[in-house]
């Protein structure tokens, strides 16, 4: 992926390795839709990671306090990781502007806050194991560098465009919560039965990869990013993360109605639409039917 000219965004919260007061937070629906995911995500016990959240016998780890927005800004060259999230966040920035301008809205863009173990956010505290996410909240993307670790060992997903991939995803729930779409379906899934919730979070979790794709389609046409292999890659990543990969591995077999983010093969396709056709239109995950 070519990204070293790209315009770095000032939009990034250095946060790693800095420390926030002990003590529990009010725990939100966010938080708690979080550790759920997480348990089926990585295999992890959600009561664990909602006691973390509770704060429960204090945060040993370092936890990034979410009232620190004072980190020097990132300079070019200094921290290459960092670096580049930097640039691809600006990218996403420079995209969905024009795409917003396009239809006569105003794009708002995210603040991404890099943290270690750790990070307390508006939508309560939580833990690297959790994965990079999205608080609608205070409108952040948080994401511990260690993940893309993850991302190539475990999951097998390796590549620089795999990881702008995961950047664009979270960035994708950040346009559902400026066009209203996160908020009618988190009405939607508390009014209705668990089996609901979870076919919900799957369409919108789909509709994320399918603006990833889109974000991914104009950022080539507009400064040529893509390069040789970079395709495979995002397929790779999309596919690497879906649940009944993920549940196969952590249990041995797959629940299709606890799925909360879609298989590997719905993920992959919808991913490709986007990155396809380029189009906000083909990203209607909730009129398909099965999606």
């Amino acid at each position: 992926m070519r990204w070293e000219d790209g315009r770095r965004s000032e939009n990034v919260e250095d946060r790693r390795g800095m420390r926030a007061p002990r003590g529990g937070m009010r725990l939100g629906l966010g938080s708690v839709a979080i550790a759920l995911v997480a348990g089926y995500f990585l295999g992890i016990n959600p009561l664990t990671l909602l006691g973390a959240l509770e704060g429960a016998g204090g945060v040993a780890a370092n936890v990034s306090d979410s009232g620190s927005d004072q980190s020097p800004p990132l300079q070019p060259g200094q921290d290459p990781a960092a670096d580049f999230v930097a640039v691809v966040l600006g990218d996403t920035e420079d995209t969905w502007t024009e795409i917003f301008a396009s239809a006569g809205a105003q794009y708002e863009p995210p603040r991404l806050v890099l943290f270690t173990d750790a990070v307390r956010s508006a939508c309560g505290i939580a833990e690297s194991a959790m994965g990079p996410f999205y608080c609608p909240t205070d409108r952040k993307v948080y994401i511990d560098l260690g993940f893309y670790r993850d991302l190539r060992d475990r999951f097998g997903a390796p590549g620089d465009f795999a990881q702008a991939y995961v950047i664009a995803h979270e960035v994708g729930h950040h346009v559902q919560n400026l066009m209203g779409t996160a908020g009618k379906v988190h009405e939607a899934q508390q009014q209705g039965p668990q089996a609901l919730a979870n076919a919900l979070s799957v369409r919108l979790e789909l509709q994320a990869d399918c603006y990833a794709g889109v974000w991914a389609n104009h950022a080539d046409k507009a400064r040529s990013v893509l390069e040789q292999g970079d395709v495979e890659e995002g397929l790779n990543a999309a596919a690497a993360i879906g649940d009944d990969r993920i549940q196969r591995q952590t249990q041995g077999h797959v629940v299709p109605e606890s799925f909360t983010h879609g298989s590997s093969e719905q993920r992959v396709r919808w991913f490709k639409r986007g990155l396809e056709s380029g189009d906000l239109r083909v990203c209607d995950t909730f009129s398909e039917r099965g999606a």
